[in-house]
């Protein structure tokens, strides 16, 4: 059975930022679908990954639909990690249906599908100075200008979730929230 050409792309998509929807589009432009994986789907509530799984796949819905992608041509799967590399692609593969070509530029990430025999492409990289959670997330906390960062929809959904409050609250704690049995 011949596999579709289907891509695979991961990014943790804390937030999805205007470099994550060039990443789209380009990857768009070369496949007729595309995986989309969510990468550190069990974190949130830090300041590194602030947003849970759901909040980032309903940025990550909010894109598609403004893009005008059919629904019936992509995937947006969450992707736990693990602790032991070798085992992280299996773990992609028993989640998402099949694919041919993984796009990324995290070395690790490449590394890992390289060694287990997928084509591995990069991704050219959108003003990457930028365009980064670690930007946006520095901006928001330092009350800079955030919204240059992300397209208007999703600035939206930040703001209206109250996902920026979380932000910069979790910057004054600089304390992960925690859960408390009583």
């Amino acid at each position: 059975m011949k596999v579709r050409d289907v891509a695979f792309f991961i990014g943790r998509f804390q937030p999805v930022h205007n470099g994550h929807v060039y990443a789209l589009k380009y990857i768009l432009e070369r496949h007729k679908q595309i995986i989309i994986g969510i990468g550190s789907a069990l974190e949130s509530h830090t300041l590194r990954n602030p947003f849970t799984a759901g909040e980032r796949l309903e940025m990550l819905r909010l894109t598609m639909d403004f893009l005008g992608i059919d629904c019936r041509d992509y995937y947006i799967i969450a992707i736990p990690d693990t602790d032991v590399h070798i085992t992280w692609v299996s773990i992609v593969e028993m989640l998402t249906p099949k694919f041919n070509v993984v796009y990324s530029n995290d070395p690790l990430t490449r590394r890992l599908f390289k060694e287990a025999g997928y084509e591995v492409r990069a991704i050219p990289l959108y003003e990457r100075n930028i365009y980064s959670g670690e930007e946006f997330r520095r901006r928001v906390i330092s009350g800079g200008n955030w919204k240059e960062l992300v397209p208007h929809f999703i600035a939206e959904y930040l703001t209206e979730n109250g996902l920026i409050e979380r932000l910069r609250e979790l910057a004054r704690t600089d304390k992960p929230y925690k859960h408390v049995d009583y």
